[in-house]
Formats: structure tokens, sequence, C-alpha cells
């Protein structure tokens, strides 16, 4: 018991943040159960983004009824390359990454050849609510397929890494890079398998890793070294989170995005309920950083001031940077 009570004092000193503190403090305090439908529709976030101006995978086609299913032919045309998903998924389930055409067929991005048939299985299946939250009947969106830039090659394992950044009423607080595993199956979802690494927010710098609760310093498959990772245009992506506030209204939300080698940063979808492994990634813990956040709102409204997402971004930079 002695031993049990040191561990949560020490976890406590550290500023680690548990799911109780999570739901009570940050997600029933800050996120209206209004909003939620903004960020748990990815249609939803995806016609918000582009009316905002904010860059985000393009959407090809929807398919909400069986019905509308004969309509896939005509939505993909003669590309060889898109993506199917869930509007409503979670945990990255669902998702089916078509990489080429092979003959009549496809090739998915793990090398699976399918069939067209397969792919309309695929979309019969996510309308029906399989993969949704709740089990609700749900919508099947088609969209560009994201090219991972070329640093990603060496640190991934097929599939698209991509970033998630925690803000707290517009101000990131902590950032964590994920790299898809063959465990994962080439997707980057921590709890299939993926690696979880920290990320420097003043710099974009790559820290450590963690996977499979472990602490790791090199990608199991690629073997190159995950941390010391510089990620390109990383002021983009801070200032790509921060706006997310004024997207959605949510105050604490959970910003995923990936960088496209020909497009850049990209808003992938947003999660009003982000986990916590983000803290074991940077040996950080996310307490201490929201309280100083919920300190800097106290003092400007007593000043009567908002920051703009810029210096939103410069006063999380200068605070929580590693380096």
């Amino acid at each position: 018991m002695i031993g049990w009570w040191k561990t949560w004092k020490a976890l406590e000193a550290k500023g680690i943040m548990g799911i109780n503190r999570r739901n009570a403090d940050y997600v029933l305090k800050y996120n209206k159960r209004s909003l939620y439908p903004i960020v748990d529709d990815k249609i939803i976030t995806k016609e918000r983004a582009i009316a905002a101006g904010i860059h985000v995978p393009e959407l090809y086609g929807i398919i909400s009824t069986e019905k509308e299913i004969d309509k896939l032919e005509t939505i993909i045309g003669g590309r060889s390359d898109f993506v199917v998903k869930p509007a409503k998924g979670a945990g990255g389930d669902g998702i089916l990454v078509i990489a080429d055409r092979f003959e009549e067929r496809f090739r998915t991005i793990s090398g699976r050849i399918i069939s067209h048939d397969e792919i309309e299985h695929q979309i019969s299946s996510i309308l029906t609510g399989l993969y949704s939250l709740g089990g609700h009947r749900d919508r099947a969106l088609i969209e560009y397929r994201v090219t991972p830039d070329q640093i990603f090659k060496s640190i991934s394992y097929e599939g698209v890494p991509d970033i998630r950044v925690i803000v707290l009423m517009g101000y990131p607080v902590m950032a964590m890079l994920r790299l898809p595993t063959r465990q994962s199956g080439g997707k980057a979802n921590l709890h299939q398998g993926a690696i979880g690494v920290g990320v420097d927010l003043a710099t974009g710098l790559t820290l450590r890793g963690t996977w499979l609760n472990n602490i790791i310093s090199k990608h199991p498959d690629t073997t190159n070294a995950v941390d010391g990772v510089q990620l390109p245009n990383w002021d983009g992506f801070m200032k790509l989170a921060a706006e997310c506030y004024e997207l959605c209204g949510l105050g604490y939300i959970g910003v995923d995005m990936v960088l496209d080698q020909d497009r850049g940063p990209l808003i992938l979808e947003l999660n009003a309920r982000p986990g916590l492994n983000i803290q074991i990634a940077n040996d950080c813990g996310l307490t201490h950083r929201t309280v100083a956040v919920e300190k800097r709102l106290e003092e400007l409204a007593a000043e009567g001031v908002q920051e703009s997402p810029e210096e939103r971004v410069k006063f999380a930079q200068g605070l929580f940077g590693h380096v």
C-alpha cells in the first residue's frame, strides 16, 4: 500500500494526468456535448475545415446509403489510389487504403489484392455502423490518399505517420509523432502497435519513442533512430493545430495531422477525448502545462484580451519547449 502511495505521489509531482482528471477537469469542462458531432463525424470536420480555408485531404465523394454504393465507380473514376473510411469511425477501424490498381482489381497499402466487390462490401459494412461510435448507421467517405513526406521513409513501416497535438483553448500543450509498424499493419494507432514519439513543441525535433509501453530509441522494423529527427514546417503544424479551436469550438482536443509530400501539412481529424499515452512519449505530464494555460487565460481575461493563433503558439513554444 505504501509503495502504491509513493508511486501515485511521484506521478502527481511530475504532472501526469490520469483519465479521471482528463474527463472531469478538461473534457467535461471545456467540451460542450452539442459540439461533439463536429469532431465525431469526419465529413462535418472536413467541410468546416474547407470553409475555414484549412487544408485537409481532398474529398472525392460520400456514400450514405446502400443504393449509393453504385456511385463508387464514378467517384473513384480512373484513380489508382484512394482511401475509404467511416465518417464516425474510431481508432483507425474500418479504413481501407488503396495504393494501386492491379488489372481489374486493386492493391491495398499492405499489398493485398482485392476486387471491386470487396470494396463495396467494406462500404456496406461501414454504412451498417460496424465501425462507428455506438454502432449507429454511418456514412462512407472516399478521399485522397496521403503520400508521406520522404523524411519518414527511414522511420516508418508502410502506412502514413501522423502528428497528434493536444490543444487546450487554442494553445498547443504537447505533441507526438505516431509511426506505423509491421505489428500495427501500417496504421498509426498506438493500441494496434504503432510507435509514439515525443516532439519538442519549440523546434519540431523528435524526442524518445514508446512502443507497446516500452521506451525505445529505434524503429523495430527499420532499425533507424526515431529521436533527433527534425520535422519540416513545424511552425505550420503548430499554427494549424491552434486554429482548430476556432474551427470546432471545443476547448480540449487532439488534433491529428499528416505531412503530405506534395500538399504539405493537412488536418486528418479531431478528437474530443484524446488519449494520454502522449505523456509517456514526452516523458512529461500534461497537468503542469494545462494548468499554465489556464493561468494564462485568467490573466488575459482580467485584461480583456484574447490572443490570436500565432500568439498562442508563441506562448506555448516559449513555455513548453524541451530544448
